[in-house]
């Protein structure tokens, strides 16, 4: 069975106000429109454009919630995913996931110590990990992900500092500890402040900046003062291209800085957040999450698994991203359990063993476990997220 489903995109602050009407093919609203979230998440829902075809159901929660067997299939009780469209005209929060076990721990604290679950400073919203793929859709697509290795951070803060001596215990901190630096910058004293105010004016005044001191000039405009400023400075800086991915398991610092991406997760809310935001911030519980190893930049590489398709899966994490380019003699795509369609480019047919849809650019639907195999035809590229 194949659901047209919709949503309002979520009209966060640093939202674009055009990418995603334009992907929708409408006018813009006038507003920011950051994410249009595609699943059963209650902070968001998607919207059933037919509710007789499921007796009268509104969204996809009241759906499952009305008809688990029906709509999950009877070995789920919920959807192990959630897509997104994010379309980020400004930086979001410097931010990082639980694992599942400190997931579970934290949510359990936090509701015996009798945290309400919409407090502003609650840290764990639900008792689960929040791992997440994101695929650029725009030409490119900016992000901070992950620690580089202090060598390369010292680079930069001797280009910044040019002899003035500014940046010192910048300087000799990162070389000391990464964890370290990021609890001293954070602790608000007379020389963390002095060496954050340091590095935003210093960066200004480079006349050719390499892409992570540009992001130090471009993040100190936006949040001066702000400690997140400087832990950019501690990060790898990558531009995805037109269809390349970044995997950001728990415990990878990120920071989604610009652009239009097809995002799949876990259906989680726990963010745990270092700077760059007006929200609540917990350094001690981020640096207890964090995973402070210097890595690569966490690419995630698809895999052709048939004709047209390509799977982004990193694997141990429940949920998988096909892409599917359904152009001459189509693509057959084989799904794990209930899934959604989105349509990014072009036009599509989908068939199954009970019919079939026609989705048009920015169209999605819900597809039911029962349609194991499905036969994608037309010009266009198809998203869909489905159960690992």
């Amino acid at each position: 069975m194949f659901l047209a489903i919709t949503n309002t995109p979520r009209d966060y602050a640093w939202g674009s106000r055009s990418a995603i009407a334009e992907l929708l093919g409408r006018a813009p609203s006038g507003r920011p429109e950051a994410e249009l979230w595609l699943g059963a998440h209650p902070g968001s829902p998607s919207v059933v454009v037919n509710p007789a075809v499921v007796d009268g159901a509104d969204t996809l929660a009241d759906w499952f919630a009305a008809e688990p067997a029906r709509a999950l299939g009877r070995d789920r009780s919920e959807l192990p995913f959630l897509l997104k469209v994010l379309a980020a005209d400004e930086p979001l929060s410097i931010q990082a996931h639980p694992t599942p076990e400190q997931a579970r721990a934290g949510f359990a604290a936090e509701e015996a110590a009798g945290v309400p679950i919409d407090s502003p400073t609650r840290n764990y919203k639900d008792p689960f990990p929040k791992p997440e793929i994101i695929v650029a859709l725009s030409e490119s697509f900016d992000a901070l992900c992950g620690f580089r290795t202090p060598a390369e951070t010292i680079v930069d803060v001797d280009a910044l500092d040019a002899g003035t001596g500014r940046l010192a215990a910048l300087r000799g901190s990162v070389a000391t500890s990464l964890e370290s630096t990021l609890a001293w910058l954070f602790d608000g004293s007379a020389e963390s402040r002095a060496v954050v105010a340091a590095v935003g004016e210093l960066a200004a005044s480079v006349a050719d900046p390499s892409p992570s001191v540009a992001t130090v000039v471009d993040l100190a405009a936006r949040w001066p003062g702000d400690p997140g400023v400087v832990v950019s400075l501690l990060l790898n800086r990558v531009t995805l291209r037109r269809g390349e991915a970044l995997f950001l398991p728990a415990g990878n610092v990120h920071a989604y800085l610009g652009g239009l991406g097809v995002e799949l997760m876990a259906p989680s809310d726990n963010v745990l957040r270092g700077g760059l935001t007006p929200k609540h911030v917990d350094v001690p519980e981020l640096l207890r999450v964090l995973e402070f190893e210097p890595l690569p930049v966490p690419r995630l590489l698809p895999v052709e698994t048939a004709p047209g398709v390509e799977r982004f899966e990193p694997g141990g994490v429940g949920f998988a991203l096909l892409r599917v380019h359904a152009g001459g003699a189509g693509a057959v795509v084989e799904i794990g359990g209930p899934s959604v369609l989105l349509v990014t480019d072009g036009e599509v047919v989908v068939k199954g063993q009970d019919g079939s849809m026609r989705l048009r650019r920015g169209e999605s639907a819900f597809v039911t476990p029962d349609e194991v195999r499905l036969a994608v035809t037309g010009g266009g590229q198809l998203y869909v997220a489905t159960p690992a």
